[in-house]
């Protein structure tokens, strides 16, 4: 499961030195892997304690930055606590889920996406 986070990656001075930026993805890294896409969405969503992003899969690249809250995600199979400050990296047809920690306590995620080159278009209501 690739999950990233400014947490023991070093600040590198940008714009000039005066912006430190902490690269999760560094310039160009996905290039390969998302070439001829195209930003499907960005949302911004929250899971209230007890409910569930029920298992589901999608043909794009899907990312979720964690704005508040901790969750477990699981992603085909493998379960990992996932926090504030947290970037999670969904592969393409991967089934992917998550739960907040607690019944008592919502996990907040911005999420955007990447399409592919000729896949289907995707309906988000149905998952």
């Amino acid at each position: 499961m690739d999950v990233r986070s400014i947490e023991g990656v070093p600040a590198s001075p940008e714009h000039k030195g005066t912006v430190p930026v902490w690269w999760l993805y560094r310039p160009r890294e996905m290039k390969a892997t998302t070439l001829g896409g195209y930003l499907e969405l960005v949302s911004e969503f929250e899971v209230k304690g007890g409910g569930a992003v029920h298992p589901h899969q999608h043909t794009t690249h899907e990312f979720y930055y964690v704005v508040s809250g901790r969750g477990l995600m699981t992603i085909a199979g493998e379960e990992r606590q996932i926090v504030q400050g947290d970037l999670v990296h969904i592969p393409p047809d991967a089934v992917h889920s998550l739960r907040p920690v607690s019944p008592h306590a919502s996990i907040r995620c911005f999420c955007f996406a990447i399409g592919l080159r000729n896949t289907p278009e995707v309906n988000y209501s149905s998952d």
